[in-house]
C-alpha cells in the first residue's frame, strides 16, 4: 500500500475512490478535477465495493476507501491489502474517533485516515502529502545513493541493555544518518523494541513466523509499524502460550525484503537465536556485543565472540561495555575483562538511571534524550556501524579470541586480586 515502495503509476490509474454517502463523493470530485483525476472514479460502495473490484482490476496510484459501513475496520483494511498491489497509497475516511484505531489502521499501512466530517482542505492536504511521497525519490534511486546496512545487535546476558543500545542505533541511523531504517526486534514474545518508542507492537511479526509464504514488499509494507519518517519497527508480544515454532524461514525473508525496503536494518538478536539460526548473522555487516563488567557477562562474551569467529568471519565486531558505574563499584574492572576477551572495548556506555527512567517516560530512545558526555558513545556506535559496513572486503577481527580455552582465560582475570592479597 504506502510508501515506500515504488508505484508503476504508468500502469494503473491515478485515483479512485469508493465512498459511502453522497456528501463525501460531492467533496471529493471538485478536488480530484483540481488534481487533473476523473470524478468519474468516484464509486459507491464503499470498502466493500473496493475489495470487490479491485479483486478483478488493477489497483490505482492512489486510493481512498470509506469504512462508515464496516463494522471491523481494521480486518477489512487488511482484506484490502489483500488485493491492493504494492505502490497504492490508501487513504481512508470513518467515523470512529479513536486513537487506537487511527494507530492500527496506519500500522496496517495506510497513508492517512480522516475523520468525518472532514473539510476541503483537509482533503487538499492529505491529496498533497500522497503525491510528494510517490514523487520523492526511493526504491532503486536511494538504494544506488546509500548501499543496505545491516547490524545486528547481541547481549552477552539478558538485562544488559542490548535492547535499549538497538533502539537508540536504528535512531540515530534514521534521524542522524538521514537513512531509512527498519528495528527488527526478534525477541517474539518479550520483545521491547515498539514499547521503547511508545508503539503498539502489532501482529506483523507473528504473522510472519505463522506465515512465511506471505512475506513480501506488500507484507512490509503493511507490518512494520512507523515510529517517524525515517523508522520503522517489526515486533511482537506473542501470547506466553504460543510457543515459537519455525526453521528460520521467516526471519530470512524478513531480512532479504527489508535489504530491498529500506537503506539500514538493525537485529536486536536474542543470544539463544544464534543457536537455532545461525544464518541470521550471515549477512550482517556489523555485530554489536553489548556486555557488562561482570564474571557471567566476560564468560557469555568470550564464547559469543569466539562463536562469531567461527560462524560469521566476514562480520565486523564492535563490543560494548554498557551500564559502566562511575565508581568504583565493579564486579571486575574493565582491563581485567579486556584482557580476558583478548580484544579491546570499543566503547563503554555509562550508568545513568535518571536518563533511562526520562527515556522510559517520554516513549523515546535513549540517544534522543542523551546529552553531553551520554549522548556521545551513542553518535561513536553509530559512525562505528557505518564505517564498518563501508568497509569492503569484511574479514574476522584480529584481535578475536584466540584457542585459549574459556577456564584459563576465566582462571587468569580471577587470580590477579589473590596474587595483589598476597
Amino acid at each position: 500500500m504506502n510508501a515506500p515502495f515504488q508505484a508503476r503509476a504508468g500502469l494503473r490509474d491515478p485515483f479512485t475512490a469508493f465512498v459511502c454517502d453522497d456528501a463525501t463523493a460531492d467533496m471529493l470530485r471538485p478536488v480530484a478535477v483540481e488534481h487533473g483525476w476523473s470524478p468519474e472514479k468516484v464509486n459507491k460502495g464503499g470498502l466493500r465495493n473496493a475489495v470487490q473490484s479491485l479483486s478483478v482490476s488493477a489497483s490505482p496510484t492512489i486510493l481512498f476507501v470509506d469504512l462508515s459501513e464496516s463494522a471491523d475496520p481494521l480486518n477489512d483494511i487488511n482484506a484490502l491489502a489483500e488485493v491492493c498491489e504494492p505502490g497504492t497509497v490508501v487513504i481512508a475516511s470513518g467515523q470512529v474517533n479513536d486513537v487506537r484505531l487511527y494507530r492500527d489502521l496506519v500500522a496496517s499501512g495506510i497513508h492517512d485516515y480522516l475523520l468525518k466530517p472532514f473539510t476541503v482542505d483537509q482533503l487538499r492536504d492529505t491529496f498533497a502529502h500522497a503525491q510528494s511521497i510517490l514523487s520523492g525519490p526511493r526504491g532503486g534511486e536511494a538504494q544506488a545513493d546509500k548501499p543496505h546496512v545491516m547490524a545486528a545487535v547481541i547481549g552477552t546476558r539478558g538485562g544488559v541493555g542490548a535492547s535499549t543500545i538497538a533502539t537508540s542505533l536504528a535512531w540515530l541511523l534514521g534521524e542522524k544518518a538521514h537513512r531509512s531504517t527498519a528495528l527488527l526486534d526478534l525477541d517474539v514474545h518479550f520483545g521491547t523494541g515498539a514499547l521503547a518508542l511508545d508503539l503498539e507492537p502489532g501482529r506483523g511479526l507473528t504473522d510472519a513466523i505463522e506465515n512465511p509464504s506471505r512475506i513480501d514488499g506488500l507484507f512490509i509494507e503493511r507490518a512494520m509499524i512507523r515510529a517517524n519518517e525515517r523508522l520503522s519497527v517489526l515486533s511482537a508480544e506473542a501470547p506466553l502460550h504460543q510457543p515459537l515454532i519455525t526453521d528460520g524461514t521467516a526471519f530470512f525473508q524478513l531480512q532479504e525484503e527489508m535489504k530491498n525496503a529500506f537503506e539500514s536494518t538493525v537485529l536486536d538478536l536474542p543470544r539463544h537465536m544464534l543457536i537455532q539460526y545461525p544464518h541470521m548473522v550471515h549477512d550482517a555487516h556489523v555485530a554489536v556485543v553489548v556486555s557488562e563488567l561482570t564474571l557471567a557477562a566476560t564468560r557469555d562474551t568470550i564464547r559469543i565472540l569466539a562463536w562469531l569467529k567461527s560462524n560469521a568471519p566476514q562480520t565486523k565486531i564492535i563490543v560494548i561495555a554498557n551500564r559502566v558505574p562511575s565508581g568504583g563499584a565493579l564486579e571486575i574492572s574493565k582491563k581485567d575483562f579486556e584482557q580476558s576477551i583478548e580484544r579491546p572495548v570499543d566503547i563503554s556506555f555509562p550508568d545513568d538511571r535518571k536518563v533511562a527512567a526520562q527515556a522510559a517516560k517520554l516513549g523515546k530512545p535513549m540517544a534522543e534524550i542523551a546529552t553531553g558526555k551520554m549522548a556521545a558513545p551513542y553518535t561513536q556506535l553509530s559512525n562505528m556501524v557505518l564505517n564498518h559496513a563501508s568497509e569492503e572486503g569484511a574479514s574476522a577481527d584480529p584481535k578475536a579470541p584466540s584457542g585459549k580455552s574459556l577456564v584459563d582465560n576465566l582462571k587468569s582475570m580471577l587470580a590477579k586480586p589473590k596474587d595483589k592479597a598476597a
